[in-house]
Order: C-alpha cells, then structure tokens, then sequence
C-alpha cells in the first residue's frame, strides 16, 4: 500500500530530504511557489482539496529570512503565518493530518536550560513571533496538526550555515563568528526520517526533534579554518535579535509497540 503525501515546499533543504525519501512504498508530490502562492488562500484550498487521495499533509514552506523579515513583515506573516492557516483550514475540512514545520526562535532564550516543548514562546524577532502565530493558527484549526520545532538546520542542499562556513573557508583564512547564540545543530535528513516515521502517530502538542550535541555558531566553522568569534551585537549590517539559548531539551526515544 502507498503512502501518498502532499509537501508544501519543494527547494528547502528539509523539503529536498524528504523527497530523497519517496520510494515505492511512499510518494510524495511536492509544491513549489511557483505552483502554489502560499499567499493566496484560495489557491492553497484547491491545492488540498483537488490533490486526490492523501494520507498526509507536511508544510515545510516558510520564509526564513529572520534578518530580512524585520524590514518585510507583511510578508513573513503570509507565509509564516497566514499560509499555514489556510492550509489547516484546508486539512481540516478533509480531515487530513497535517505536520507543520516551525523554529526554535520562537523561544527568547533567556530560559537558563534546555525548553521543553510546554515552554511559552517569546520570540524576540519578526521571523520568530510569525512563526509562533503559525502554529497557533495550525493547532486551532486542524485538530490533526503536529507542530514540529527544528534549529539549525543542515544539509548537503540549498543555503546553510555549515555549507557557507566550507565554501568561507576555502578562500579566507580567518572567519569571524558569532559565540554567544547556543542551539542543536539539526541534520535534515534525520528531521525528514523521523517526521515520515511518525506520521500516522500525529498528536496536538508541540513537538521537538533535534540532533544532540548543543554548541554555538562557532563551533561548527572551527574544522574549516581559523575562527574569530564575535558578540552578536557587533556583527556588521542590519540584523533582527537571536536568542542566545534555544537548546531544545532532547526526549528519550521510546520502544515502538511492536518492537521485539
């Protein structure tokens, strides 16, 4: 049997994971925003309703400019915010399950360890607050949604920190780094493995998935060359605020119940 999944986002670097997953057993067919305005909800209803038979539906679009976003906020709520509405509007009325992809940033970071999922949000950006008002929009309109929370988000697709940090390296021999923001570096791959897996085990509440090991901006660039590490408040340009501690708190993983 397959498992049909409707993605929209297709040129992400976690919507590219996910449909290096597609196999026999599940297909996947992705929207870009060339086909789909995600600021259009009419658009984003036919989207859902003429997509055929659907076992699930994942939203992995979003705008992630979080500097950008300051001086664009009608536009960070559009597809942070009103987009993900609409598409759980639309979820709702098939009674799809829908996963929505959302941020560590809605946290402040001024918590002293680890967040729990149950940790009220204070987003101290435009990117942030957008995206926390999506998922209060997903979770009171789909009573089938699954919030999942990612940070630092890494692959070998699109535009990241560690793939800019490789490509610095190669021509410059010192690279100056912020040191004082602190999250879960997240491969995508293992994101886009653990939401398929868990997909028929949707729930409410907000969910976390993260890799392990907590570290700074730093850290990551320090294998390719020499660092120079810097307060955020010095970095050149105009920048929306970060938390300085988003570290989600990692849940243990739990025995399926067919296991043996």
């Amino acid at each position: 049997m397959t498992f049909r999944v409707l993605q929209f986002g297709a040129t992400g670097q976690l919507a590219r994971e996910m449909l290096a997953l597609a196999s026999d057993g599940l297909e996947i067919t992705a929207l870009s925003r060339a086909e789909v305005d995600l600021t259009d909800a009419d658009a984003i209803a036919r989207a859902v309703g003429e997509a055929g038979d659907l076992d699930l539906v994942i939203n992995a679009a979003a705008y992630t400019a979080v500097d950008k976003a300051e001086s664009e906020p009608d536009l960070a709520y559009a597809v942070n915010a009103r987009a993900p509405a609409a598409i759980a509007r639309a979820c709702q009325a098939r009674r799809l399950p829908l996963v929505h992809i959302s941020t560590d940033m809605v946290f402040s970071g001024a918590k002293a360890g680890a967040y729990l999922e149950t940790d009220a949000p204070a987003p101290l950006h435009v990117y942030g607050a957008s995206k926390l008002v999506g998922e209060m929009a997903v979770l009171e309109a789909c009573d089938r949604a699954l919030v999942a929370r990612v940070s630092w988000l890494f692959s070998a697709y699109g535009q990241n920190f560690l793939q800019m940090m490789l490509k610095l390296a190669a021509t410059q021999p010192v690279l100056k780094v912020v040191d004082d923001q602190r999250a879960r570096p997240t491969a995508s791959a293992d994101v886009a493995a653990f939401l398929l897996s868990q997909a028929p085990r949707l729930a409410r509440a907000p969910a976390a998935r993260r890799n392990g090991a907590c570290c700074t901006w730093s850290t990551p660039a320090r294998p390719a060359a020499m660092r120079w590490p810097r307060r955020s408040s010095s970095w050149p340009g105009p920048t929306g605020p970060r938390p300085p501690w988003s570290r989600c708190r990692p849940r243990p993983s739990r025995p399926r119940p067919d296991a043996r």
